[in-house]
Parts: C-alpha cells; structure tokens; sequence
C-alpha cells in the first residue's frame, strides 16, 4: 500500500499568462503557492488482473481503455500500468470547480503514486511535465501550465513562462513574521457555486489577442508583489490582489458574475484590502487578504459561506505511506 499526498494550491497574480497560447508568443508569469489542502492517492496490487479505479464513484475494469477517469486512465497509459492494481483519490475539498488546482493535483499525485508502486523515484520536474503532457497535450484541455509545476514542487513559488517553452520555478523565502502574516491574513470562503472552467478558458483564450494590454499589466503586477515579498511588505498583497482582480474580470464576461460581485464589494466593505475567485473564476473559491482587524467584521459579513481554514505548504506531492509486504 502506498499513498501519496499532494497540496492543492491557490494562484495569486499572474493567471492567465501561462496559457502556452499566450506565454509561448509574450512569457508568462505567475505567483502561487501550494497550501495544506491536499488530495491523497492510495495504491496497490491486486491479486487478480483487474483495475479498480476509486474515486467520486467506483470502476472496477478489465483493461485500461475502459476506465472513465480521464487523468488516471492516462496516467496508467503513460506509466505502463495495464493490469493488477488498485488506485483511489480522496480529497480535503469538493471534487471538482473549485479552483483549487484539484485536477492538476491528481494528475501529479497519480503520477506520483504509480512510480512509487513500480520502484522509480521521479523528480518534481517529471511529474509536472507528464501532468501537462496529460491533461493538454493528451486530453486538449484549455489549461495553462502553472498548477501542475506548483503542486508539484510545493511552496511559494515565483514562476516564469519563457517563449521557448523554458520554465523557470524560484522560491520565495519570507521571515518568520512575514510568513506568520501571509498567513494569518489569507482567507477562503466557499461560494458553494461549482463551475467549468474549461468553460471558462475556452472563452478567455478566444480573446486573448484582444487582451494583450491586459495581460501584460497583470504580468506587471505579479513581478510587483514579487518585489514586494522580497521586501517583506505584505500588506501591499491585499491591493494587488484587488488590482489584479478588476484586471482578470476583462478577459472574459465568464469570470465572475453579480452575485460574485456583491459577495466581493461586502468582503471589502467590511475590511478586505482585496482577493479574487481562485483558478479560472466563476465560482468556487473566494481569496480574501483581510488585515486582523477587520477579520471578525468580514466573517461576519460573509457568515453565509463556508470558511476553509488554510495555510501556506512548503511541501509539493511527496509520498507518506509505503509499505510492501
């Protein structure tokens, strides 16, 4: 039996420009970090030749064409799993539309956990350049390339998209008090609203050539509160966060809505300096930077939704259980 456990993450600046369409003609940016939220991924051999895949339902197949879980299907196909094994997912979150990266997490758990059971010891790189090769190049996904790379590597991470289709990952070390303070001032309330976001990038990557000046002022942005984490001012995260958000809601009509909207004009009018629906927009997740305070006013306000206490992980997909008999 093994399991791998793999941190879900939250984007903060940058999201959008690590669309290969639009990094490998401009480059990319973006900041992230994994968080310690995670989807766990337990394997093992069967006695008999089936594959049984455990997930929101549960398959149990002869060969794997027959699987239905997409991202595990091709994680076995690329792995060379064919027969005798047994692969669940269990998550800390909702399955799927949250924004929370969850489908790149259990692309690179997967991935992770099929290695291990097989004896080879795969790099952090490996595994998000497989993930990718799945869900984009294999499944043509809509997606861009951050989530894999960061839940992957863990921590918070400054990453870069070069045109030549180089990425480029460098950590970003806070003080103790700075990070105590990241921490304590993030906030994520569930919408409860789900939605697709593939919907959503189709739609924001057909006006991407409209939408360059956007973009690039959304890059410009991310290289800003870089700067600023270097200097350990955090405060100055929350108005960036807002600045992006207003930025991000012009790529496409699909991003946020006026229930959205409302939700967000009350997080700040109680106190939040800023934050923006995680992963694609529409639903999901709301990210909240909200000084302390103001934190009781903007729980108040927002009693309606569902608070997901987190924090900053410094880990990527690591394996935690490995026992062979």
């Amino acid at each position: 039996m093994i399991i791998v456990q793999t941190p879900l993450r939250v984007s903060f600046f940058g999201g959008g420009t690590d669309l290969p369409s639009y990094y490998l003609e401009e480059g990319g940016c973006v900041l992230s970090s994994a968080i310690d939220k995670y989807i766990f991924i337990t394997i093992k051999h069967r006695f008999d030749r089936m594959l049984r895949v455990g997930w929101t339902r549960a398959e149990m197949v002869e060969c794997v064409d027959q699987i239905q879980h997409e991202l595990i299907r091709e994680a076995f196909r690329l792995t060379g799993i064919h027969q005798g094994v047994e692969i669940t997912t269990m998550g800390d979150i909702p399955s799927a539309g949250t924004g929370l990266g969850s489908s790149s997490t259990v692309t690179v758990g997967s991935l992770h956990a099929m290695y291990t059971l097989l004896g080879e010891i795969v790099p952090a790189e490996r595994l998000a350049q497989e993930a990718c090769k799945i869900e984009i190049d294999i499944l043509g996904k809509p997606i861009g390339v951050q989530d894999q790379y960061i839940v992957a590597y863990g921590g918070l991470r400054f990453m870069e998209f070069h045109p030549d289709g180089k990425i480029s990952l460098q950590r970003i070390e806070l003080n103790e008090d700075s990070r105590r303070k990241l921490n304590e001032n993030l906030l994520l309330f569930y919408t409860g609203i789900s939605r697709s976001s593939e919907y959503i990038l189709v739609d924001q990557q057909r006006n991407i050539k409209n939408r360059l000046a956007i973009l690039k002022e959304m890059k410009e942005l991310a290289y800003t509160a870089r700067q600023s984490l270097d200097c350990c001012d955090v405060d100055s995260i929350g108005e960036y966060l807002h600045e992006s958000w207003q930025l991000k809601k012009r790529l496409s009509g699909l991003i946020s809505s006026t229930v959205l909207d409302e939700i967000y004009s009350a997080a700040r009018k109680a106190g939040a300096t800023g934050g923006k629906i995680t992963g694609a927009g529409g639903g999901g997740f709301l990210l909240l930077y909200v000084p302390h305070e103001h934190q009781a006013a903007v729980r108040e306000t927002l009693q309606g939704l569902q608070e997901l206490p987190f924090k900053l992980e410094s880990d990527g997909s690591k394996v935690i259980f490995n026992y062979k008999r």
